[in-house]
């Protein structure tokens, strides 16, 4: 299989930058590597680097929408990886996709946290059985990975996979920035059209601990 890995950074996230490279070199089909913003510092071999001028919005946050569709444009490959500068693969994801195959227009795949707990990769946004407390609050929710209903789930604006085709019909919404429920935006606007499938069997890691501010649940119809 074929990918183009698309990665948005600023400047100072050149070792992070490095450490996803290295963790390409899993792939043993062609592929390529884009990266939208920052600077280029030391030899990171054949990589596309585009640099970018940033914009913010009113409450601060970076241009990540218009960063994702340059990779997009850029892009020579049908499946695209869409990555935040601190994602890096793990040593399963190639064959992982190998196994799982090309049959799907968007995927997911499993994502750790740093100390290795799950972080938000099959979710559910908006499903009214699990998504909304007793007290009628919203509440994002991480399913099981045999969770079926797709027109609930979003997609996490950190990474996922995509074919082409389908990035170019639905881009990102350049009008909103980071913070602003860009992914939720488009997760909305897709889901019911193309094919989001989870693949567990590959993986990749945060390179830095972060908050999970969903909850898990045990998923029953």
């Amino acid at each position: 299989m074929k990918f183009s890995f698309g990665i948005i950074t600023d400047d100072g996230k050149e070792d992070n930058i490095s450490k996803i490279i290295e963790s390409t070199k899993q792939c043993r089909d062609d592929y390529e590597i884009i990266v939208v913003g920052g600077h280029m510092t030391g030899d990171w071999g054949d990589v596309k680097h585009i640099p970018f001028e940033e914009k913010v919005s009113d409450g601060g946050g970076g241009w990540i929408t218009k960063k994702k569709n340059v990779i997009t444009e850029h892009a020579e490959y049908e499946n695209i990886v869409y990555l935040h500068d601190y994602i890096i693969l793990q040593d399963d994801w190639y064959d992982g996709f190998e196994w799982f195959g090309d049959k799907w227009d968007v995927c997911m795949t499993r994502i750790l946290n740093k100390d290795g707990s799950r972080y938000r990769d099959w979710c559910a946004w908006d499903d009214p059985k699990i998504c909304y407390l007793q007290s009628g609050q919203h509440m994002a929710c991480t399913v099981p990975y045999s969770y079926p209903l797709t027109r609930y789930t979003y997609i996490s604006g950190a990474y996922w996979v995509a074919k082409k085709q389908v990035m170019i019909e639905e881009p990102l919404d350049e009008n909103l920035f980071w913070g602003e429920g860009e992914d939720i935006e488009w997760s909305q606007r897709i889901r019911d059209k193309f094919s989001y499938r989870m693949n567990p069997f590959s993986s990749v890691k945060l390179l830095k601990q972060k908050d999970v501010i969903l909850r898990n649940v045990i998923y029953e119809r």
